[in-house]
């Protein structure tokens, strides 16, 4: 491991603590520092973060990484992402992974190099040598974005990742006169069952080029992905196996009675033992191309990375990630930077390119279809990506990325058998998790914010076809009742005003386009949340078709199907984005509102009360900081005109949700939600209405960062006076200017210039209290606040 790991700090707390006085050494001494080498990918892979540490590119493709578990998926929450920091045993490198779910699926073309007598199943974590997986060391296991090294100790080889777009690339190192053999494994999978695998196949091209694909049946059910592997040796020997048992009917055998005489297999349960001999350098590399088409169009990605030279590859992996992150220039402590250039570089894993080089994909009809003048992409997590992620792509990449997002959901749509846009896609598929219509906030708001080259009527029209469509989550009632009924439709509270703001962008996009009819019907239905809003108990409340509440009520209760999605009326009651004006009406007024939401944050609860929710954690009192309801509620206090105890409320967040470790996120990472919630608060702002063009401030948490935009232009954000004491604002300045109002606008920080924020140690209780220093409310706050 000395060839690849001397100069690299490791996986550690002890190695990221030596990290950290690396990067403080190299700021006393004037060096440049890089953004990338500020990463530390492994913040995430332990705890609930369920983040992974191998090798891809910014929205690539290809996400390579270790597998350390597969398990049945009712036991596999703790390995979503494949890899957990906790384990201590590796079973493979497989080729495609997501970055922070909930749930999961995929681990794709999974290979493990190895050594000694043939394994063929992967034996037992608890046990050395049962099979072909390997134990590890955190001290032998380097990551940094692109690029990934571990030494598997029960079979003495090296093993380095990193890739391209659509191209993994390994190199194994074996061991002096040591056979190099490698293991083939198209059984595994994450979130795994008995059955996933509805059908694999594995082909021999050549002595060196090995193809196949597989259909699961998981989250997406009929999902298939191809591939191709080229090694830079050709095998020796080989076997080509189906470890199915009791199979039916078998049909006639074809030519080639062995093993190692099968030139194509088909089953359930496939599997390939390859072996190259002793090589001459101990050194073997294998590429592994992925397509969502075909085996021939995998062969055709493989095109993407020509030659042997991993070092080059290497090398441009960690180019494309520092031009990635390197539009923000930061200047902070090092825990700092690298706490947010890690959230930065997990903000730019999805949604992640699933196209051929030639165009092809695989659409929600699972028909392959052609993308012209765009590049599609896949993984939208959009219930959790909406209200963060995306608006911070707008700020750190190019029109060109933003615009691919919103043609592929537009192209899901003109797709999809039913004819709406996607709510939870991945590999082109959809999984139907998750609620709201959410794709169409990121539509709306890319819209507002002048994103060029977009068919204003093709997207509205596909907008209004989400919103509108009777048979998806209770919608049907929804456009009858004004809201949706309890008795008819699980977790209908949360549906309701989740649909109430999705409605508000497509008016907001309507008026926009000057289509007034369309505007004044959405903004009529963007009210809806008032019918589920119990002014007596000042909560959210589901209610039945017969217009009654349901009763009996309790604000803590939480279930899976039950009146709220991941959550309860405790985290729901404060989410009507668009209109917070009304939500101070219905709650008797500024001070009542302020009091009601310092209950959220000062409640003394048992620990019992959501420890059933494995999804409701970073527990504040009520405040799940670990689930995307709670996320907004901190910057609430500036609609109340309190803006003061936002800054109150996001220090004791960001002391407590977060830190430079493993385990340093407190709740799953979601696709990059928590991660981008990490980044705007960092920065000093937030976007609590996506489509408003609002950002509200909070308070920054560095001392300076510059902002290259994507139109050319820098925004400089300095804190004067910054200190663990200087924690308020007591005055705002925008290019020179005195800014009064609590919240900044998207075309504000697009001019560039310079925001200022002039730090104190006591809270400015009039700065950004009156009503016309407010963020925008669809319900004037005067007509309603007196």
């Amino acid at each position: 491991m000395q060839h690849f790991l001397s100069k690299f700090c490791l996986g550690s707390r002890v190695c990221v603590f030596a990290c950290l006085m690396a990067i403080s050494a190299s700021a006393l001494a004037g060096e440049k520092l890089q953004a990338s080498d500020a990463v530390n990918v492994f913040i995430g892979t332990g705890g609930d973060g369920h983040t992974f540490p191998g090798a891809t590119r910014p929205f690539g493709m290809v996400q390579l990484s270790p597998d350390t578990q597969v398990r049945h998926f009712k036991q596999s929450y703790p390995w979503a992402a494949g890899y957990r920091y906790e384990d201590d045993t590796i079973l493979g490198f497989s080729h495609t992974h997501f970055s922070g779910t909930g749930h999961s699926d995929l681990g794709d073309v999974l290979l493990m190099p190895y050594t000694g007598e043939n394994k063929l199943e992967p034996g037992y974590p608890e046990r050395a040598f049962s099979g072909y997986r390997s134990r590890f060391s955190h001290q032998e296991e380097h990551a940094e974005p692109g690029y990934y090294a571990v030494k598997l100790l029960d079979h003495n080889v090296d093993v380095e990742l990193t890739a391209s777009e659509r191209v993994g690339l390994h190199r194994y190192h074996y061991a002096a006169n040591e056979a190099a053999k490698v293991i083939l494994d198209l059984r595994s999978s994450i979130y795994d069952y008995k059955g996933k695998n509805i059908w694999s196949s594995l082909r021999v091209r050549s002595a060196q080029l090995l193809t196949g694909g597989r259909e699961t049946r998981g989250w997406a059910n009929g999902r298939q992905l191809f591939f191709a592997i080229e090694f830079s040796q050709p095998m020796r020997h080989r076997a080509l196996l189906n470890r199915e048992d009791a199979i039916e009917y078998r049909g006639f055998a074809g030519p080639g009675n062995r093993a190692d005489e099968i030139m194509k297999i088909e089953g359930k349960a496939l599997l390939a033992n390859l072996e190259f001999g002793v090589l001459a350098d101990q050194t073997l590399l294998v590429k592994v191309a992925i397509s969502p088409v075909s085996e021939e169009a995998a062969i055709a990605n493989l095109a993407e990375m020509p030659g042997w030279d991993f070092q080059t590859q290497r090398a441009q992996a960690k180019a494309a990630w520092e031009q990635a992150l390197g539009v923000i220039e930061l200047d902070a402590s090092p825990v700092m930077r690298t706490q947010f250039y890690t959230a930065l570089y997990h903000s730019m894993q999805g949604p992640s390119l699933f196209m051929d080089r030639d165009g092809g994909y695989r659409g929600p009809d699972h028909q392959v279809h052609h993308a012209e003048g765009f590049r599609f992409h896949s993984t939208f997590s959009l219930w959790d990506t909406y209200r963060a992620l995306h608006p911070l792509l707008h700020l750190v990449q190019g029109a060109d990325r933003n615009r691919d997002f919103v043609m592929s959901l537009l192209a899901s749509q003109q797709a999809s058998p039913e004819g709406i846009l996607p709510v939870w896609q991945f590999h082109g598929l959809e999984t139907w998790c998750m609620i709201g219509y959410h794709a169409v906030p990121v539509i709306a708001d890319a819209y507002m914010k002048n994103l060029p080259g977009l068919d204003a009527e093709t997207a509205l029209n596909a907008m209004i076809k989400s919103a509108e469509y009777g048979p998806y989550g209770g919608l049907q009632h929804y456009m009858r009742l004004g809201y949706v009924p309890s008795d008819l439709e699980p977790e209908a509270a949360s549906k309701t005003v989740e649909y109430a703001y999705d409605d508000w962008t497509i008016a907001r996009m309507a008026e926009k386009m000057g289509r007034r009819d369309i505007a004044e019907k959405y903004y009529a239905r963007a009210q809806n949340f008032r019918h589920v809003f119990d002014v007596q108990t000042g909560f959210v409340r589901a209610r039945k078709a017969d217009g009654e509440f349901r009763t009996p009520f309790d604000p803590t209760v939480s279930n899976f199907g039950s009146d709220y999605t991941e959550g309860s009326a405790w985290q729901y009651s404060w989410y009507m984005p668009h209109d917070n004006a009304a939500l101070i009406a219905m709650l008797g007024g500024d001070a009542a509102a302020i009091a009601k939401i310092d209950q959220v944050f000062d409640a003394k609860i048992d620990e019992k009360v959501y420890a059933h929710m494995e999804d409701i954690s970073g527990l504040i009192g009520h405040y799940a900081h670990g689930n995307e309801p709670s996320h907004h509620v901190a910057y609430l206090y500036n609609y109340f005109g309190a803006p003061w105890k936002t800054q109150e409320r996001l220090q004791q967040v960001m002391e407590t949700q977060y830190k430079a470790a493993p385990d340093g996120l407190s709740g799953n990472d979601d696709l990059g939600q928590m991660s981008a919630w990490f980044v705007f608060t960092s920065l000093g702002f937030y976007p609590v209405a996506p489509g408003s063009n609002e950002y509200v401030f909070g308070r920054p948490f560095v001392d300076k960062a510059m902002l290259r935009l994507p139109n050319g232009k820098q925004l400089i954000v300095r804190a004067e006076h910054l200190s663990a004491k200087n924690r308020y604002i007591g005055a705002v300045r925008l290019n020179g200017k005195v800014h009064t109002q609590n919240f900044i606008l998207h075309e504000q920080i697009m001019a560039g210039g310079e925001l200022v924020f002039s730090m104190q140690a006591q809270p400015n209780l009039s700065w950004g209290k009156a009503h016309v220093d407010r963020p925008y409310s669809q319900t004037a706050y005067h007509s309603l606040n007196q």
